[in-house]
């Protein structure tokens, strides 16, 4: 008994101990963005969240968090063709719940979602924790691979922007010629060709001792992180409707970009920037959710980078992205709850339904 009480005292000090180092990296990036302004600068950021206080601005501002809950909801659908494949039958309405359920605990504790989810199928729908958990990892794992073939895409369409940052204010040396300058070097330097066959040597040592890399805990759980994720891949191809499943992945792609962009037309200094930079928008500033506690504060950060590619001032871009921020946020918390509510009055299945 004393020792179950240890793991679970454990357990939540470790759940405090990240809450507390992704909360603190989105004060950071809020410090970050906030740092050296003047009066003047706070000013334009008020102006600008104030100037959406008119009846287009927040119809369009509404309008993309109602696109975003369709997105979730999509994104439901697809779950449900990785569910079918294991045997079991699962309600939409269900699903989507877990999966608005899912964002709102992550709100709370990193990667506390994914657990609520599974728990959520399995109360709800007799859906074995494990299997679900084994289809959040496929959507995971092929979401990445989504999203860097995007990043691919934004990188193209941007490269001439891209090019024209100034790295070195002193010399006016831009990111392009910069980065041209470090993979001369770098292809010149005897050092890195050093290092890659001593890597390739590491990772051959390591695969002839890897028995006894296997009994170290530490390294079992990056194996097994590593194999979940191979395992969530290949997965996907026992997905009875597989042109169903991309259709469903391409389309909640789109809708959040639709999500983005249609939240420029609340801003006079966005309308005209067109639909690429809401693309590059939605791309990068993704990696913000990925860094900080539900984007807090590098979300705005990132978006202002992004537009200050564009022309669009600091100040604006920080605005822009801190009313992007709240209102999916918002969304996330109010259809989270609701999902709750109405599932609280919903029957469980009494036994799973196979297929």
């Amino acid at each position: 008994m004393s020792e179950e009480k240890e793991k679970t005292k454990k357990g939540r000090l470790k759940s405090v101990i990240q809450l507390m180092i992704f909360l603190g990296i989105g004060v950071f990036f809020i410090w970050l963005s906030l740092r050296g302004m003047t009066e003047k600068e706070y000013a334009e950021i008020k102006n600008v969240i104030l100037g959406i206080n008119n009846p287009r601005s927040w119809f369009f501002i509404v309008l993309s968090m109602i696109i975003g809950c369709i997105a979730h909801y999509v994104r439901a659908l697809r779950n449900i063709t990785l569910i079918e494949p294991l045997g079991y039958t699962v309600r939409k309405s269900m699903t989507f719940f877990s999966v608005m359920i899912c964002y709102l605990g992550n709100l709370g504790l990193p990667r506390a979602g994914e657990v609520l989810r599974c728990v959520f199928l399995q109360r709800y729908e007799k859906v074995p924790f494990q299997k679900s958990l084994g289809t959040i990892v496929a959507e995971r794992a092929f979401d990445l691979l989504c999203w860097i073939f995007l990043l691919i895409i934004v990188i193209v369409l941007n490269t001439a922007l891209l090019s024209q940052i100034i790295v070195n204010d002193q010399s006016g040396q831009t990111l392009g010629v910069w980065m041209q300058e470090k993979a001369y070097s770098m292809l010149h330097n005897y050092l890195m060709y050093i290092a890659v066959v001593l890597f390739a040597l590491a990772i051959f040592v390591i695969y002839k001792t890897r028995d006894k890399w296997g009994k170290i805990p530490f390294f079992v759980k990056i194996k097994n992180f590593f194999v979940g994720i191979w395992q969530g891949l290949i997965s996907i191809k026992d997905v009875k409707h597989p042109w169903l499943f991309v259709l469903y992945t391409v389309l909640m792609w789109f809708l959040y970009f639709l999500g983005t962009y249609m939240c420029f037309f609340a801003f006079d200094f966005l309308i005209d920037l067109g639909p690429a930079p809401a693309f590059t928008v939605l791309i990068l500033s993704t990696i913000a959710y990925m860094v900080a506690q539900g984007g807090l504060g590098a979300y705005p950060w990132m978006v202002a980078q992004v537009l200050l590619l564009y022309g669009v001032s600091k100040e604006a871009g920080l605005a822009a992205g801190w009313v992007g921020w709240l209102g999916q946020t918002m969304m996330i918390i109010v259809v989270g709850i609701i999902s709750l509510i109405i599932a609280s009055f919903m029957k469980a299945k009494t036994t799973p339904v196979e297929q």
